[in-house]
């Protein structure tokens, strides 16, 4: 067993240390006292993850010896830890252990159940604690999101609010000159009735009296408009300040919006191919971008109608400077509009980060204002082409793509469409195929799966009759292969780039060295997506050892290399870590998913380590582990007879798996009876043996008898004898007794590996059965080595 469920890291930092992040202080003097000192379980606190606490029934007979061997494990574990503190700064916390250890000694020696029960206690206590603040926290989250979104609508209302009253304004000005207009054409008759007036002033009588008012009605004329010239040029004054002020408003969210928002998004979605969840809603976002959209296109609106008030008032009076800041304006919202269509043509579906030549592909992309300023009615088409690492930066460089692509992409054109309910305006490609590549020359030790190319989409489109936009998107780094045996090397590039990419990078650098901890936190995001399950802490320093090539060895510190990742073979294998880590996934994802997420499977850990622990326990435990020696390997461990006696079969691969299931082959087995450390073989597998056949109509119905594939050791008890040369159902699980033997009681020995060989079964008539040994493994049957990410 590998830990209990409840200990299981979801990210790499020990157990102990996730719980002092979750709980307070006040959490811990709930749960601990002098009966288990906290003291104890901080300073054993890596003991105490090893141990599956929640299958421990200190009430059940049958854990007895287990608990006992469990409680001088534990004493002797707290003497050697007090033994080591040799510092001075350790001499309270040394005091305290030897303390402990004699309390126990005294009290618990005859009712070893009792502590153990106690600190079973604690640690559901802690971890009912944890999980509640995760609870909470993931409550926050949520509430963070929905307070950043009551945020940026609030915003967007103040900016409405303001471009409303900027409108009024607007209108105010609007009346004003249309009361300048007839003013001006009054003043214009009087100026042209008082000139007729002067060319006929002798031969009418009265000339000169009319002369004189149409002289008077014309300066107050002039006088009025001289007024509400002013009064005009302050208010457009006012007017542009307005809009000015609109921008610096809508600045700072477009910013939000496109800056952080969107780059999380983007981020989080090449998390995604990790095996991460998004947080951000993409359709929250495009709320906030439609929005932003409308108020741009009113001010740019409004920018406009304060350039032509411009004009028909400059043919009266003049208007300095503001020819020059209407069109500065009007500028940074054409600026604002386009930064705001470029960069919401987004991809929601990204195309297989590992793309094999001559195999349908799928990808999905949207605009997320198309459903505004009338987009949609022009079905704007989007074309795809895939591009090189230095094509890629090119296109970066102009902000704009050239036309040149490195290989044939067919059905790489399509309309996109407009669905009204969710205001979605998008195309997707749903039969794409990328029929030839044009690669790099490769250097030293480069290979095709370390070179990165990308998905090219791009687009055309008008707004009205003056603005064209020129808008594009490359996907996330895709490696092309042409073979599904390139599959892990490839996908080994494209997890490295996927967690370790930084925001803005030059496509697609990423760094050489990164640090084990970020190393561990990214292949337990993947393992956990892939077999829903994630790695214990043991397992991260367990694969740290492997990375590394070394042991014992604090590697919290340590930076891990890309050559170390994938390029350079483990000591004495023709494989890498990555290959031995993406093999190890691969036949868990397929074949043991239901044990691996039942904690049924420890896996990660040396073949000594495991023979060393089996020989503590009762003979006939076992346990499962990941071989070193093969590639997406499983093999069994278990105790034998004596104390020093543990064997380990051959392992089980993902071709042996897919003949025979895993709980099949183990209750095959019946000298198997116990899962480390003390769990029933068919309580653990039980729900996934097969179902057994009807003894009672063997022959099928073409008239032939059904061979059933069985797992025999040779020299061991199989499934056709009962351990006496008794002939037995197959599916009949053996129960046997045994006893514990003493924890103290073990020694290390290596020990060969076990071959297991099929039995094929043949039900005759009544209810004899006939063995026959296969040596040919069923070399006939196929397994499908597909890639699952």
């Amino acid at each position: 067993m590998d830990s209990d469920q409840s200990y299981i890291l979801l990210s790499p930092i020990t157990a102990w240390e996730k719980l002092q992040q979750n709980l307070h202080g006040e959490d811990f003097q709930q749960i601990y006292n002098d009966h288990f000192p906290i003291e104890v379980r901080q300073l054993l606190s890596p003991w105490f993850e090893t141990k599956a606490w929640t299958e421990i029934d200190p009430d059940n007979l049958e854990h007895e010896g287990y608990i006992k061997g469990l409680f001088v494990s534990f004493v002797d574990e707290i003497v050697s830890k007090s033994n080591s503190m040799v510092n001075n700064e350790q001499f309270v916390s040394k005091l305290k252990l030897i303390d402990t250890a004699k309390l126990y000694k005294e009290k618990y020696s005859q009712n070893p159940k009792e502590l153990i029960r106690i600190i079973k206690k604690c640690l559901e206590s802690e971890s009912l604690m944890a999980q509640q603040n995760n609870s909470l926290m993931e409550v926050n989250v949520k509430s963070s999101q929905e307070l950043e979104n009551i945020e940026i609508m609030q915003q967007m209302e103040l900016i409405s609010n303001h471009i409303t009253h900027t409108n009024e304004i607007r209108m105010t000005i609007q009346s004003d000159i249309d009361s300048f207009n007839i003013l001006y054409s009054e003043c214009s008759k009087c100026t042209q009735h008082l000139q007729h007036m002067r060319n006929q002033r002798m031969s009418i009588p009265q000339g000169p009296e009319i002369e004189r008012k149409l002289k008077q009605e014309k300066e107050l004329y002039e006088g009025q408009l001289k007024t509400q010239s002013l009064s005009l040029n302050n208010a457009l004054c006012v007017y542009i300040n307005k809009l000015n002020e609109s921008l610096n408003l809508l600045s700072p969210v477009q910013a939000h919006i496109i800056d952080k928002a969107l780059i999380q998004w983007k981020r989080e979605q090449q998390l995604a191919g990790n095996g991460y969840k998004y947080m951000k809603d993409i359709d929250v976002i495009q709320t906030w971008c439609e929005k932003l959209c409308d108020l741009i296109w009113i001010t740019r609106s409004q920018i406009k109608e304060a350039d032509r008030f411009r004009v028909n008032l400059g043919r009266y009076f003049e208007l300095p400077q503001s020819c020059e800041i209407i069109n500065t304006l009007l500028d940074m919202t054409t600026q604002y509009l386009s930064s705001l269509v470029a960069s919401t043509f987004v991809i929601i579906t990204q195309p297989p980060q590992v793309l094999k030549t001559n195999t349908r592909f799928v990808a999905e992309v949207r605009l997320l204002i198309g459903g505004k300023l009338n987009i949609h009615m022009t079905s704007p088409v989007v074309k795809v082409s895939i591009v090189s690492e230095s094509q890629a930066n090119q296109i970066i460089g102009r902000n704009k793509p050239d036309g040149e692509s490195c290989g044939e992409i067919l059905n790489c054109t399509g309309k996109m469409e407009y669905q009204p309910v969710q205001r979605h305006l998008s195309t997707n490609f749903r039969s794409m195929q990328l029929k030839k590549i044009k690669r790099t020359e490769k250097k030293g030790t480069e290979s095709v799966m370390d070179e990165k190319f990308s998905i090219l989409f791009s687009s055309k489109f008008f707004i009205g009759n003056e603005l064209q936009f020129e808008v594009w998107n490359l996907s996330l780094p895709v490696v092309v292969i042409v073979h599904g045996n390139q599959d892990p090397h490839a996908w080994a590039t494209v997890t490295w780039d996927n967690a370790f990419a930084e925001p803005g990078r030059v496509p697609f650098n990423v760094p050489d060295k990164v640090p084990w901890r970020n190393v561990a936190e990214a292949l337990n995001m993947k393992f956990s997506a892939a077999t829903g399950r994630g790695l214990s802490e043991e397992s991260l320093t367990f694969l740290a050892e492997k990375a590394f090539r070394m042991q014992n060895v604090d590697f919290n510190h340590m930076v891990l290399s890309w050559s170390q990742f994938c390029k350079e073979p483990l000591p004495q294998r023709s494989f890498t870590f990555w290959e031995w880590f993406y093999a190890v996934m691969k036949i868990t994802r397929e074949h043991l998913k239901g044990p691996w997420t039942d904690g049924a499977i420890m896996g990660f850990i040396r073949k000594s380590d495991a023979e060393e622990m089996l020989t503590r326990y009762a003979t006939g435990t076992f346990l499962l582990r990941f071989s070193d020696s093969e590639l997406g390997g499983l093999t069994v461990a278990w105790a034998g007879s004596n104390d020093s006696d543990a064997y380990s079969l051959h392992p089980f691969s993902a071709k042996d798996l897919s003949i025979r299931n895993l709980a099949d082959r183990l209750l095959d087995l019946p000298y198997l009876t116990k899962l480390y450390p003390d769990i029933d073989k068919n309580q653990a597998f039980g729900k996934y043996y097969t179902q057994p056949p009807n003894i009672s109509t063997p022959v099928t119905s073409n008239g032939y008898l059904k061979p059933l594939l069985v797992t025999h050791v040779p020299g061991w008890g199989g499934p056709g004898t009962n351990g006496q040369g008794m002939n037995s159902y197959p599916n009949t699980p053996q129960n046997h007794m045994f006893h514990v033997n003493s924890p103290g009681n073990c020694s290390i020995r290596e020990t060969s590996s076990v071959h297991s060989e099929p039995v094929n079964n043949m039900m005759a008539f009544g209810n004899d059965s006939l063995e026959m040994d296969f040596s040919s493994n069923l070399n006939d049957i196929s397994h499908v080595d597909e890639a699952f990410f």
